[in-house]
Parts: C-alpha cells; sequence; structure tokens
C-alpha cells in the first residue's frame, strides 16, 4: 500500500470515529433530556478521540517518512553490488605473492590498498577502487627522483589472449609475481638515485651516479626502470622461464627495453 491509499484509509477512520461520537452525544441526549449532564462524559470521550487521531496522524508521517527513503535504499543496495563485484575481481586476480616494497606496515591491511592512493575514499557516494595504480606525475618524479613504482598487473583475459606458443605453461601467478619483483627493482633504483652520498659506500655512489645518467636518458626520463642485471629473483629470474615472462609482458605492453651503453634497461610503462 503507498502513502496516498494509507492516507486515505487513515482519513476514513478518523471520520468514521467523529460520526460515531455524534451519534453518541445525540443518543446520551436523547436518552436523559439534560444535556448540561452529559458535558463531562462527552469531555473525557472527546479527549480520547483526539489522543487517536494524534496516533494516527504519527502513524503517517512515518509512513510518508518510509516511503521517501525506500529510493535512497535502493540507491545504496545497487552502489554495494558494485563495491562487492570490484572487490571480487579484486580477489580473483590477486598475485600469490606481493613485493617486499608491497607488504604490509604495521599490521595494518589496509595499507596495501591504499599505499597507491593515500587520499582514497571508501564512501559508498565515490568508490574509487582502481583495478591499476596510479603513477606519480612525471613533475614528482623527476624532482625526487623517487616514488612508488606502478604495479600493473596481467588479467587472466589478457594472458588467455596470447597464442598458446608464447604463453606456454606460463601461470598468471607466476607472471604477476615477476611484475612485482620488477616493480622493486625499479624502486629500489629510484630511492637509491635519490639518496644522499653521505649514506652510501664508494660502490653503492659508482652505481648511483650510472643510474641518475640512465635516468635522464631520453626515452628513460621521468620513468621506473631496472636493469637486467637487477634481476635476481625470488620469482624473476634470468633462466627460460624468466625470458619467457619477459617477452610476453613487452608483447600486453608492461615493459620497454633500450640499451644504454653497456646495460640492458628495462622500463616500467602503462598498458594502453
Amino acid at each position: 500500500m503507498d502513502t496516498k491509499q494509507a492516507g486515505s484509509s487513515l482519513d476514513s477512520l478518523i471520520a468514521s470515529f467523529n460520526k460515531r461520537i455524534s451519534e453518541l452525544q445525540e443518543l446520551v441526549i436523547g436518552r436523559n433530556m439534560y444535556p448540561a449532564t452529559t458535558i463531562s462524559d462527552l469531555s473525557a470521550m472527546d479527549t480520547t478521540v483526539k489522543a487517536m487521531e494524534f496516533q494516527i496522524q504519527a502513524i503517517k508521517d512515518r509512513l510518508r517518512e518510509e516511503t521517501e527513503a525506500i529510493p535512497k535504499a535502493k540507491k545504496l543496495i545497487d552502489m554495494s553490488l558494485r563495491q562487492q563485484k570490484k572487490l571480487q575481481h579484486m580477489f580473483a586476480h590477486m598475485p600469490s605473492r606481493l613485493p617486499e616494497s608491497l607488504a604490509v606496515s604495521s599490521g595494518n591491511p589496509y595499507n596495501c590498498l591504499t599505499r597507491e592512493n593515500p587520499n582514497h575514499d571508501l564512501q559508498f557516494g565515490s568508490v574509487k577502487l582502481e583495478d591499476e595504480p596510479v603513477a606519480l606525475p612525471k613533475e614528482k618524479q623527476e624532482k625526487k627522483g623517487r616514488g612508488s613504482a606502478p604495479v600493473w598487473h596481467v588479467t587472466a583475459e589478457e594472458l588467455d589472449s596470447l597464442s598458446s606458443y608464447m604463453r606456454g605453461r606460463l601461470t598468471l601467478d607466476k607472471v604477476n609475481a615477476a611484475i612485482n619483483d620488477m616493480a622493486s627493482y625499479a624502486e629500489a633504483n629510484a630511492q637509491l638515485i635519490a639518496a644522499p652520498k653521505k649514506k652510501m659506500t664508494d660502490n653503492t655512489w659508482e652505481k648511483a651516479l650510472e643510474l641518475r645518467d640512465i635516468a635522464m636518458t631520453e626515452g628513460v626520463k621521468g620513468k621506473h626502470f631496472f636493469l637486467e642485471t637487477d634481476i635476481k629473483g625470488p620469482a624473476l629470474k634470468l633462466d627460460n622461464t624468466g625470458k619467457a615472462i619477459l617477452t610476453v609482458l613487452r608483447h600486453l605492453g608492461r615493459i620497454n627495453e633500450t640499451r644504454i651503453g653497456h646495460h640492458r634497461v628495462i622500463i616500467l610503462s602503462k598498458p594502453q
């Protein structure tokens, strides 16, 4: 029953009470023939009826409020269902392990979700659980020389779209674990580039200078990168499986490669 129907029924009930009171007044007057003696009884009855009217009006107001709240409840349910689908998608494509740089700190699992976007808002009105992390603006990367390396995992659909000879025996977990390793390598290099000399040994300082020269090279500037010599596992190694993973990731647009001096430089790139 909607609000109009409920209100109409309540109005009819009130009218019926009023009619009944009027009939009772006439009966009392007709019985006693002394209207003055019935005033107290009728006053008490009138007070009771008014109290009932107030209760009925309160019921009508409550019905109206509940009716107005129905669209809001439907909207909240719809947003909750969309949020559930996003979380299910994230869970289905979550790799079996995360790099050390993404480890949960201070026992707070929420940090793992908000690492790429610390201003993340979990309110239903503005849910922003993205499938891809947000890389730092180039200006900030160039200025600071550091920043969290982006992690663009491969989806099951992307892996399945590859030809069987290219995919071979690679699994989604192996590929995404390798992506985590690459993000760790790139982030370690970014931190080394930005570190002050007084905190480095001579050997480390020489590597930092070499990385800084590479970082200022056209095509590498403002991007996260690592060297082929940085590949030391645990998931990505320079074996046949590792080479196959690099081939797959190049094909899927996750990395680009270039050679600078005697170094093979691997650049992290956002998939198109």
